[in-house]
């Protein structure tokens, strides 16, 4: 079994790194035979291992979630002296100068690609039906995101030979497929749990599809038709009428350790098994978290203070102080997670904390995209913790949080802006009807606590979806789609070329596969 996976895993690899010029006989596939009848364990072990790979390019602070939040208004990767420059790739994305060799631009399309190309594979070795469906909404799943990105996606059909130059589906062509791909399967999968391919995981999928289909036909000067409006309004009415759902007890127990239980408002997860296997979560806290807090960290990333001043002064998002299962004892009662700024304490002792200069360590709300100065170097910037740590399985490097991909209060601001955008308002659930009443139950709810708003217009829409989803790798789809990414951003351009509205093919991959051409302006 063990032996079937790193077939899976050496295959993937060779997803896009094909020429004409490869001439040797390929002796990596595997047969129908050696795989075992449809719904064998090596089958389910195929299927666990596509799974497997969505780790990489989703997890983590790199790949998906760098090109997806350190270009927008809503992180920083300072460097600070010495430390974070990374030969200036966190800048690139930040500043909007990234070029085609970027190295997180390339390693998020090889592995997107490694996705599609695993859950292809599986395909052609006989699954169940339902595995079947499993596989291709996970490559559907992967393919939005290539589109989203890159706006051109490689494929090949189940068997087809890697050494065969894969073909490309583009824009609203690449679109229409995963539409009807999802529909395909979506009475296939399952009802639950979050983290498999479900149904409800399909119909948010297609909600992200219909809301943003003017977006991938001109992604500069977008338009939204009121039937795809509907269509997000009704596919939202088939989530919220399941009942599986419901507001956590606590915003942050969704991101928590145990969020796989208590997370009562997560639709689609990665799941994650503390001490057993994970993805790279667990650099959502180490990459912010200073030398000597605890847990350590590496001192880097941080939130800028305009998106911080969106939240209000009593809502539960921007902070609290969070109690789980072996987390520190936390005697002082200091908030330890949302966004961190101020003096920091031991969580175990609450006696404060300096850097290691001695001074105070207290987060100021000034950052700058390049700091020099050596008396403030390790202290500026607020530190935004999403994710609960998992102080049991830190230092194991497999946490137990699992990642968040849908979540209700998405569903929810989804429906409320396409009825914005000139949908028809629909009644489903304790929710209201109008666009102001469905952000407001998520705002008033005591979860969150952060008061109903008085009206709504799309840029205040805009700043809720940014309150509710931050760090959750849509920023940079909804600032395109509200018409915000091209700045001006904080410590970033004032204004940007539409050029970077999409990123570029890595030139890798242009160079061997002359289906592929480049995006215009790289």
């Amino acid at each position: 079994m063990k032996k079937v996976l790193s077939a899976a895993v050496l295959l993937a690899l060779l997803q896009l790194v094909n020429s004409c010029e490869i001439n040797e006989e390929f002796q990596g596939s595997l047969t129908t035979d050696q795989v075992g009848g449809s719904g064998s364990s090596n089958t389910s072990s195929l299927l666990d291992g596509v799974y497997t790979a969505m780790r990489s390019p989703f997890q983590g602070a790199g790949q998906v979630f760098a090109l997806s939040e350190v270009t927008t208004d809503e992180r920083l990767m300072p460097t600070r002296g010495g430390d974070w420059d990374d030969n200036g790739k966190w800048r690139q994305l930040h500043l909007h100068t990234w070029d085609a060799n970027h190295i997180e631009i390339r390693n998020s399309f090889n592995n997107l690609n490694a996705v599609v190309f695993a859950a292809t594979d599986l395909l052609r070795y006989n699954p169940t039906q339902q595995q079947q469906a499993e596989a291709r909404f996970l490559r559907a799943w992967a393919t939005y995101w290539i589109l989203d990105l890159f706006d051109q996606v490689p494929y090949r059909d189940p068997g087809e030979s890697v050494t065969q130059l894969a073909r490309v589906r583009k824009g609203t062509e690449a679109l229409e497929y995963v539409i009807s791909e999802v529909n395909e399967v979506l009475p296939n999968l399952p009802d639950a749990p979050a983290y498999r391919a479900n149904k409800d995981a399909a119909r948010g999928l297609l909600m992200k599809c219909y809301l943003n289909r003017g977006v991938y036909a001109n992604r500069a000067a977008p338009t939204f038709a009121a039937a795809d409006m509907n269509q997000v309004i009704t596919l939202a009415d088939q989530i919220i009428n399941t009942n599986r759902y419901k507001f956590a007890a606590n915003y942050f127990d969704n991101f928590a350790p145990d969020n796989t239980n208590i997370g009562t408002e997560n639709i689609f997860t990665e799941l994650n098994q503390g001490g057993v296997s994970s993805g790279a979560q667990f650099d959502l806290w180490r990459f912010i978290s200073h030398y000597n807090m605890v847990p350590s960290g590496y001192n880097g990333p941080t939130a800028l203070s305009d998106f911080y001043d969106k939240f209000g002064a009593n809502d539960i998002r921007r902070g609290t102080v969070y109690s789980y299962t072996n987390g520190p004892l936390n005697p002082g009662k200091r908030q330890n997670v949302g966004f961190l700024v101020g003096q920091q304490y031991n969580l175990n002792t609450d006696a404060p904390l300096t850097d290691r200069s001695g001074a105070p360590l207290a987060f100021t709300r000034e950052v700058s995209i390049i700091e020099t100065d050596a008396k403030t170097l390790e202290r500026t910037g607020i530190r935004p913790m999403k994710y609960p740590p998992d102080f049991t399985n830190n230092s194991a490097g497999t946490t137990d949080n699992d990642m968040v991909h849908l979540r209700l209060p998405d569903v929810l601001l989804m429906k409320a802006e396409a009825i914005l955008r000139g949908g028809t308002a629909t009644s489903a659930g304790p929710y209201g009807n109008t666009p102001l009443a469905l952000v407001n139950s998520i705002r008033a709810h005591p979860s969150r606590n952060a008061g109903a708003l008085p009206s709504l217009t799309l840029d205040i829409l805009l700043d809720e979806r940014g309150r509710e989803l931050y760090l959750e790798e849509w920023r940079r789809q909804d600032m395109i789609r509200f018409g915000k990414f091209l700045g001006p951003i904080q410590e970033g351009p004032t204004s940007s070329s539409p050029t970077y509205l999409i990123f570029p093919i890595p030139n890798q991959q242009v160079a061997v596969n002359s289906n592929l051409t480049q995006n215009p302006g790289y």
